[in-house]
């Protein structure tokens, strides 16, 4: 068996990858508290934290060379994306990276999205697998300074005089409708199959992102619940012995993992072999949509009353928990769009 095909098999890390998902770690305990996350909640960004972060590269990292990137694999951005959920960051890093990428596909990271390279200027799109015309939520378009959308067979990037208003959503983002027809202007970027197909990447990387976030987001909430069993006692013994209390932190640690190695292989392949299984990324995604909300639900449970207080570190992993895979539209259609592909698939392999 050749190396090429030993990696379709084995997603562990390298020394560089788990010195690249340290070196996040520590930035983010560092300069992200729960007390920081919560100031950011108004806003649902941090602007000093977006500026220290992009300062780290974070942003011309997922570039390739071509566009003045670092050239960093899908695989070393889910471990990024994992501290991220991890620390719950009010950073759009994750829209920003996919946008940039989407943008340099098509080679558009000229003059008219001069900043977007290094995080200077902030670009989102709108990630929902079904979109159509008209106005849309996008989940991070009131920070935003270009907003890229399907309209049709083009790919169009936006820009407001005026940003729109944030509106709440649980996920605690600074998500806004936009209307196209409302925008000062107007750029079609790239129209045709290709640039619709080059648009279609960008959404399965940002579900395989926001994965890999989710696995963060989901180890995190399960350390906190487990912590806090294993401190409360009950006829003299912890809470954590009991079988109705370890057996859901069991399960936690099964969706990370199981979560965590989707996520890792759907970043090989669509680095590697992006025609192969282009269900992995979307898989990955629906998985940590489900499991996420259930894991999040269950520690603030095992936490009884202090876990649905708003002062609990775990209620705020449970909105971002439920509220994140929202951003994207109905994880339904995602789901859907995953039958799709494998029905496909054994219809072309079905004799003829």
């Amino acid at each position: 068996m050749d190396r090429f095909e030993l990696r379709r098999l084995d997603y562990s890390l390298s020394d560089d990858h788990v010195a690249l998902q340290n070196a996040y770690g520590q930035f983010f305990k560092a300069h992200c508290s729960i007390e920081t996350v919560r100031a950011a909640e108004p806003s649902g960004f941090d602007k000093n934290l977006w500026e220290r972060l992009c300062a780290m590269g974070a942003t011309t990292m997922a570039l390739p060379e071509s566009c003045g990137g670092d050239g960093a694999t899908l695989v070393d951005l889910t471990l990024v994306a994992e501290e991220i959920g991890r620390s719950l960051a009010p950073v759009p890093w994750i829209d920003h990276v996919c946008t940039a990428r989407l943008l340099g596909r098509l080679g558009a990271l000229g003059e008219g999205a001069a900043g977007v390279a290094d995080g200077e200027q902030l670009a989102a799109l709108d990630p929902r697998i079904d979109a159509g015309r008209g106005p849309r939520l996008i989940p991070s378009g009131s920070i935003a300074d270009h907003i890229v959308v399907r309209e049709g067979d083009e790919v169009v990037r936006l820009t407001f005089a005026t940003r729109p208003a944030k509106v709440d959503n649980i996920g605690r983002l600074p998500m806004v409708w936009v209307d196209p027809a409302a925008a000062d202007t107007r750029e079609v970027v790239a129209s045709g199959p290709d640039a619709l197909a080059s648009y279609r990447l960008a959404l399965d990387e940002w579900r395989l992102l926001t994965a890999a976030a989710l696995v963060g987001l989901v180890e995190e909430t399960m350390t906190i619940a487990a912590e806090f069993a294993k401190t409360r006692y009950t006829l003299g013994v912890p809470i954590s012995t009991l079988q109705a209390i370890s057996h859901p932190l069991a399960n936690m640690a099964i969706t990370v993992q199981g979560g965590r190695n989707l996520a890792r292989r759907a970043a090989w392949f669509l680095d590697n072999e992006p025609g192969e299984r282009p269900e992995l990324a979307p898989s990955a995604f629906v998985f940590m949509a489900e499991e996420a909300a259930r894991a999040a639900t269950m520690a603030v449970h095992i936490q009884g009353g202090l876990g649905v207080s708003a002062e609990a570190a775990a209620t705020a992993y449970l909105v971002r928990a439920r509220g994140w895979p929202l951003a994207g539209g109905d994880p339904g259609a995602t789901a859907q769009r995953v039958a799709e592909i494998v029905a496909a698939r054994e219809s072309a392999a079905q004799p003829a």
